[in-house]
């Protein structure tokens, strides 16, 4: 019932938007004497931000054409280079790469966003590095005779992905897939994989939620497991593929995301409508463009999402060290060939400072020169791989560090 009354409230919502799209246009049509009116701007604009607030959005694209470096302006490549049910792995490249140049898997989350979301972080690393991301599908959209997807199966599937890339291989792993991420990277590590990472760099991730913990993680630890089953888990309806299917509706954790920061999500759609109102259609859009991402969402399979709040959230499991995968206990202490990077944001939220840095402190039998940590100051938790800062600051520390721990296959290659 909750994802059908959803489904009913957001046909309501397209047609008053489509409505509001078509009142804003009429009001400011230079054409019309409306859009001269002392009046007319005003409603126009406030038609307009009502309009893009209940507008449906569907699965953005990344739209990444071309990259810049040294002053060159080169093409980029997109393409689908391995397919699975739960998720597609996508290789961006440029012919300005060098033929050596490190290969990069990013691990984006699967929590109700699309990978779109880290389109920037991709961007500032393809400058450099051949760049593979992990393409999650919408639960919803995935048929029941694909089966089931758990925390388990995400392992499985950053290990397949490792292992089509081929060995020699960095990993970057953005908030919570640092937990699976490094996961696999110990479980890989433990059997001397030949496609182990030669790197993992885990940013803003729920390594051991214990450190500083945040009101996700309050309200993860408030709540049995039987809760979250019976309140947040819905059944796709039957327009869609994977009808029938159990999961964790996107809408509901786009929900808890704008329940959170609700004045700042309110401050910012005024600012958009004086933007509008003035003329400063710049500012507008750029406004725009971040909720066209951020409103954007999927669905997760409930059992991933279950598994995933018990075993990360509640148990900490993988940092206790009682984290198992498939009758298998992952050890973090097999980490010996794998070179760590945490990236923590002073002013995280979602991931309190400590909790990607406890990685470090759990890869027990890993060199210290093979360890890094890094604060970014006055960064929040999306701050860590979009915007200035990330580009300026964050991505040449990952930069340089890939470089140093590439230097291995160089030589094999040599």
């Amino acid at each position: 019932m909750l994802y059908t009354a959803y489904e009913m409230q957001r046909s309501w919502l397209n047609a008053a938007s489509t409505w509001a799209s078509v009142g804003a246009e009429l009001l400011s049509n230079p054409a019309l004497p409306f859009g001269y009116t002392g009046m007319g701007p005003v409603v126009a604009s406030a038609l307009e931000v009502f309009a893009h607030a209940s507008a449906p959005y569907g699965k953005p694209a990344f739209d990444i054409e071309t990259v810049t470096v040294d002053g060159a302006t080169h093409p980029v490549t997109e393409a689908i280079v391995m397919h699975r049910p739960f998720g597609n792995l996508l290789r961006f490249s440029h012919p300005g790469l060098p033929e050596d140049a490190p290969r990069l898997l990013i691990v984006a989350p699967m929590s109700g966003h699309f990978a779109t979301l880290l389109r920037g972080t991709v961007a500032r690393m393809i400058e450099r590095c051949e760049v593979y991301i992990t393409d999650w599908a919408d639960a919803k959209m995935v048929p029941l005779e694909a089966g089931r997807f758990d925390l388990d199966d995400y392992i499985d599937y950053v290990v397949s992905y490792l292992e089509h890339i081929g060995p020699g291989a960095h990993m970057l792993a953005v908030c919570q897939p640092s937990v699976p991420a490094l996961a696999a990277t110990a479980l890989m590590n433990a059997q001397k994989h030949p496609a182990r990472p030669l790197s993992l760099t885990m940013m803003g991730g729920p390594v051991d939620t214990r450190e500083a913990p945040t009101s996700v993680n309050d309200l993860a630890m408030q709540r049995p497991i039987e809760w979250f089953r019976h309140t947040v888990i819905a059944t796709v309806p039957l327009q869609y593929p994977g009808a029938g299917r159990r999961v964790y509706p996107g809408f509901l954790q786009l929900a808890g995301f704008m329940s959170m920061n609700l004045g700042n999500h309110m401050l910012s759609h005024y600012h958009m409508f004086k933007h509008l109102v003035a003329g400063a259609d710049e500012d507008a859009e750029a406004t725009k463009a971040f909720y066209d991402e951020y409103r954007s969402v999927c669905d997760m399979d409930a059992d991933y999402y279950l598994q995933t709040v018990q075993e990360v959230f509640q148990r900490q499991s993988l940092a206790k060290g009682e984290f198992m995968h498939r009758g298998t206990r992952i050890e973090l202490g097999a980490i010996r060939d794998t070179a760590l990077l945490a990236v923590e944001g002073e002013r995280d939220d979602i991931s309190g400072i400590g909790q990607t840095k406890a990685a470090l402190k759990l890869a027990t039998n890993l060199a210290e020169s093979r360890k890094k940590y890094l604060l970014a100051p006055e960064v929040g938790h999306y701050g860590i791989f979009n915007g200035s800062k990330w580009r300026e600051q964050i991505a040449p520390v990952l930069e340089d560090w890939i470089k140093r721990h590439d230097k291995a296959r160089l030589k094999v290659a040599a």
